[in-house]
């Protein structure tokens, strides 16, 4: 299934492996030099939001183990949410022991993102590399503001904390389909999605 944007605006469609498209695109030449390229088969990084980050190069440790990472989470067990008055659940698998995520700032998470059903539609683990993100200003969906930020009853979370979050549909998508591409649409809409989020660090390329 194809991955979606976390983007709080109209979505775009892309593959389930992100903005690891363009060294895979990069890769692909033709015998003349020419780079093989389809349109329908572009990939947006548009995964929890924003920011097409550079493409990291992975050891095969370091490969293994953010697939270890994802598996882990898919076996998760499942945790009594608490909820705001917003209507996003949370739930801590760990709470962390760094800072907080700083107000309008870049941070790396990892996530795995599901239906309410279970159903897994994208992940961060399996592009081997966590999502830079911008928080606290609309540039994700409003259950991931709220729910790595803190706020109406939302404790924030903290560097190294892993928290489940239940985003009911209008702090996610709302009434209208998402991802949609030629008329095939990932996200239904009314969507109730579930989110595990890993706040891995504060992105070191923010201004000083």
């Amino acid at each position: 299934m194809a991955a979606v944007s976390l983007l709080s605006s109209k979505p775009t469609l892309i593959s389930s492996s992100s903005s690891s498209s363009s060294s895979r695109l990069s890769s692909q030449l033709h015998s003349k030099n020419q780079l093989s390229f389809d349109p329908k088969k572009r990939l947006f990084d548009v995964g929890i939001g924003l920011l097409a980050s550079s493409v990291i190069a992975l050891t095969p440790f370091e490969a293994d183990a953010t697939r270890i990472e994802y598996y882990a989470t898919t076996a998760d067990p499942p945790c009594e949410f608490s909820f705001a008055r917003t209507g996003l659940g949370f739930c801590d698998i760990s709470p962390g022991s760094g800072v907080e995520a700083p107000y309008g700032e870049l941070i790396n998470v990892h996530y795995t993102a599901r239906f309410a059903d279970g159903r897994i539609f994208d992940s961060s683990y399996k592009r081997g590399r966590p999502l830079t993100m911008r928080i606290g200003v609309g540039k994700v969906i409003k259950g991931l503001d709220q729910g790595i930020l803190g706020g109406e009853g939302v404790p924030p979370m903290l560097v190294g904390g892993k928290r489940k979050l239940q985003i009911p549909p209008k702090l996610a998508y709302g009434p209208e389909p998402a991802g949609c591409f030629s008329g095939d649409c990932n996200i239904p809409a009314n969507a109730t999605l579930v989110y595990d989020i890993n706040f891995v660090g504060i992105y070191s390329g923010n201004r000083k």
